[in-house]
């Protein structure tokens, strides 16, 4: 499992809120969970950390054309990017 950090713009925040569900639903073959995040200089710029169950199933959904109307239904602006953990040395307070 891999946790992912996966950053897009919304056209209405209410709107995307309202397709929750839809969204739990539409990512659980591939992820076992998500916390959602709203930036807050940019109130339509969202944050998503999820822990990915399946990463090609992920990005296969995310680019798939069958979810464009879940995408337009939820006001999703595109580039959708996601950022990879990167292996670095632990934290550690001397």
């Amino acid at each position: 499992m891999a946790t992912v950090v996966v950053r897009h713009k919304v056209g209405d925040f209410d709107t995307w809120m309202k397709g929750h569900q839809e969204r739990v639903e539409l990512f659980a073959p591939a992820m076992s969970s998500f916390k959602t995040f709203r930036d807050t200089n940019d109130p339509n710029a969202i944050v998503i950390v999820a822990e990915v169950t399946d990463m090609e199933k992920m990005q296969a959904m995310m680019s798939d054309p069958a979810h464009a109307d879940a995408k337009e239904r939820h006001t999703v602006i595109e580039p959708i990017e996601v950022s990879m953990p990167v292996a670095v040395p632990e934290f550690s307070r001397a």
